[in-house]
């Protein structure tokens, strides 16, 4: 707690204390000016795309006030690549937005707390356990003391833990599992992001009201501001034919160009089936939106909650002030000097930007990643104006968010423009250590090679078949037979030559199957792969997410008791986050279970 209390000194006062509730009321008049996505932004843009060398494109909504409160730019724009069949971009494409997603979410519980039908009543400081009584934790302090608050604001204690859930999980699945789930920090010590307390908050309309989440948002949060784009529905976003694909590049070389690959189509993050009523994600991060409907979105963010178009209420008054003050600094330093520190609220951040000039400003904003897309909701409530950038570019999609949410604040600023896409450029070439070859004369491990196939356990995770697919022996399963006879075509390439490897299939969003390949003794180096059909019949699927060429530091070690057999997995508490796990202290101990982030029982 002496660390926060110090990087809370770090952050500006007005930082901490600003809100949008205490801004002039504005009218939703609107005027007209010059549009802000005119050909030099346009001209901007498609750059940013080619110098990326991006297989996707870039979604934009921009909206601004004038001194009298008029909208005088509510604009949607579209550029570059939808999808793997080419089609283009436009202001109603539509794309997942990752984790702005959980915006929704918090304001589906303000609308709660607002509800003084509910007896007892909710508030912002109501105890989680004291709503839904199975919420268990390993930390007996955080399962008695958690509030909304703490769960919205990621100061549990928690990590990520993103590869617990399934697909096949609902949500009181994920809500059980959590007991399993070792802890990483103390209780309100640190921030650190987590999708499982998210999934939980979206179970309150459930619990409460015995209304699906999905649903209860659509109906008091998407129809109710007319953004008829937005579902959580996979189903409703496809049948219309303007659901963009997420976009990868397969066979990037990143020590070769980071920038280089075939242009492919990853796998769907969020799940394909559950129609309105959403799936277990959709708190977390299941919203597909569109550009279009952005402008409404950030409109009605900067009106502190009411409708652009007829001046309803919408989000209750004060939820707003509410979850955008501080209530943990998220990073210890400033990325670019200019910028400040992050005050996190509650799925809102606070920073400064370009602080030290004449119009230096306070951004509310938030961003948002899954699988083959990223996206960046901003709003300047000091300045009248916001910004929305969706992606659907894989690997460098987080950072030209960035590099085009900035351009547009300095434009619409007047700000002398920063050559942002040049800084990230240079950061993203610089290379990731690359993996320690495997020594030539590796040691075996404790036990043969055949002994470690067989169904793995661990409470919070579930359970994994692994199979051993190098060197090849008779499977015991007919899981394990089809995985060794399908191999090289549904991961082609994963299998290398000389390597003992183990796979095993599992219905994550994270990963389709994981590989184990022997290091050298009891230690394996672990990698999380998605087998993604490409509709070629001559190459029906392709391996994302292969990085066996650098350092991912996700290790497995075998521990061997007896007639027990376990594996101890470190390098998960962060999911596929780089940089998630700054600051997190590691697990420490003598004993293989002490040391793992992750233990798995081998139970057959």
């Amino acid at each position: 707690m002496q660390l926060l209390r110090s990087l809370l000194r770090l952050v500006p006062s007005y930082l901490l204390f600003t809100s949008v509730a205490a801004l002039p009321q504005r009218p939703s008049v609107y005027a007209q000016a010059a549009p802000l996505l005119d050909e030099e932004t346009d001209a901007f843009i498609n750059k940013v795309i080619a110098d990326w060398k991006s297989p996707g494109g870039i979604a934009v909504a921009f909206v601004k006030q004038n001194e009298q409160g008029e909208w005088v730019n509510v604009e949607a724009k579209g550029y570059g690549i939808a999808t793997a069949n080419g089609t283009k971009v436009t202001e109603n494409t539509t794309f997942n937005i990752g984790s702005n997603s959980k915006l929704f979410n918090v304001l589906a519980a303000s609308l709660l707390i607002a509800n003084e039908t509910l007896t007892p009543p909710l508030s912002w400081n109501t105890k989680v356990k004291d709503v839904i009584p199975m919420f268990n934790l390993t930390d007996p302090v955080a399962t008695k003391e958690a509030t909304l608050l703490d769960l919205m604001s990621h100061r549990t204690g928690y990590p990520l833990h993103d590869f617990a859930y399934r697909y096949s999980d609902d949500i009181p699945t994920v809500i059980y599992k959590m007991q399993f789930l070792r802890q990483s920090a103390e209780f309100r010590d640190i921030w650190q992001y987590n999708n499982n307390m998210y999934t939980t908050l979206s179970y309150l309309p459930q619990k409460l009201l015995h209304k699906p989440y999905a649903r209860y948002v659509k109906e008091n949060i998407f129809d109710k501001l007319g953004m008829n784009s937005t579902t959580y529905s996979y189903q409703l976003a496809n049948s219309n034919g303007q659901r963009a694909d997420g976009m990868a590049r397969e066979g990037l070389d990143v020590y070769q160009d980071p920038f280089a690959g075939r242009p492919r189509a990853v796998q769907y993050w969020t799940a394909t089936t559950g129609g309105e009523d959403g799936s277990v994600l959709a708190g977390a991060g299941g919203v597909i939106t569109s550009a279009v409907d952005m402008t409404t979105w950030l409109q009605t963010l900067l009106l502190d909650g009411r409708n652009p178009v007829t001046n309803e209420t919408v989000i209750p008054p004060g939820a707003l002030r509410k979850i955008t003050s501080s209530l943990i600094v998220q990073t210890t330093r400033p990325e670019f000097p200019e910028v400040s520190l992050i005050a996190y609220g509650a799925a809102q951040l606070q920073i400064t930007y370009r602080g030290h000039s004449p119009r230096g400003t306070v951004i509310l904003e938030h961003g948002g990643f899954i699988r083959g897309f990223n996206s960046q909701i901003s709003r300047l409530p000091y300045d009248g104006l916001g910004v929305a950038v969706l992606t659907n570019d894989n690997e460098h999609g987080k950072v030209q968010t960035e590099i085009v949410k900035n351009y547009i604040l300095d434009k619409a600023l007047g700000l002398e423009p920063i050559d942002w896409s040049s800084r990230y450029q240079k950061l993203r070439s610089i290379p990731p250590a690359r993996a320690t070859p495997r020594p030539s004369n590796a040691t075996a491990p404790s036990i043969d090679f055949p002994q470690l196939a067989g169904t793995y356990n661990n409470e919070g995770y579930g359970k994994i078949e692994l199979c051993l697919v190098s060197p090849v022996v008779a499977a015991a399963s007919s899981s394990c037979q089809a995985i060794q006879s399908n191999i090289s075509t549904i991961l082609p390439g994963v299998v290398r030559e000389g390597i003992p490897t183990l796979v095993g299939a599992v219905d994550s969003p994270w990963y389709s199957h994981i590989r184990v390949e022997h290091f050298n003794a009891d230690l394996f180096n672990v990698s999380l792969l998605i087998s993604t059909p490409t509709n070629d019949p001559n190459e029906p699927y392709w391996t994302y997410n292969d990085k066996s060429k650098s350092d991912n530091q996700q290790t497995a070690e075998l521990n061997v008791e007896g007639s027990h057999i376990g594996l101890g997995l470190a390098g998960f508490w962060a999911g596929l986050w780089d940089g998630a796990e700054a600051g997190v202290p590691k697990p420490k101990g003598d004993t293989v279970r002490e040391r793992a982030e992750v233990y798995f029982d081998k139970i057959n």
